[in-house]
């Protein structure tokens, strides 16, 4: 998975939100790290509603705008409690081995 796939269903975890709360909660997460385009957000979530990961949940209409907000499903949940672990095993394996460096390797 995808570094801005990881950190849209990261954002959607905590509850529907509309496109520019996702983008900004992404930067949030990712303390800056990770700015997404409007463009590449919107494309990612089609990807995603066609994956089964995310779905629309409501509309609101804004200043005369639509504003659609989207939801984390049961099998996007899913994806990314497994991605989540499988990150933090590979974390934990490089920890592990950093260690072993500062406790007797030589740098």
């Amino acid at each position: 998975m995808q570094e801005p796939t990881f950190l849209i269903l990261t954002a959607l975890a905590k509850g529907p939100q509309h496109g520019y709360g996702v983008i900004t909660d992404v930067e949030r997460i990712s303390d800056g790290q990770v700015r997404l385009r409007a463009g590449t957000l919107y494309a990612a979530f089609d990807r995603l509603q066609d994956e089964g990961l995310i779905a629309e949940d409501r509309e609101e209409i804004v200043d005369g705008r639509v504003r659609r907000y989207y939801r984390l499903t049961g099998d996007g949940a899913a994806r990314l409690a497994a991605e989540a672990e499988r990150m933090r095993r590979h974390a934990k394996a490089a920890t592990a081995r950093l260690r072993a460096i500062g406790s007797g390797g030589t740098a």
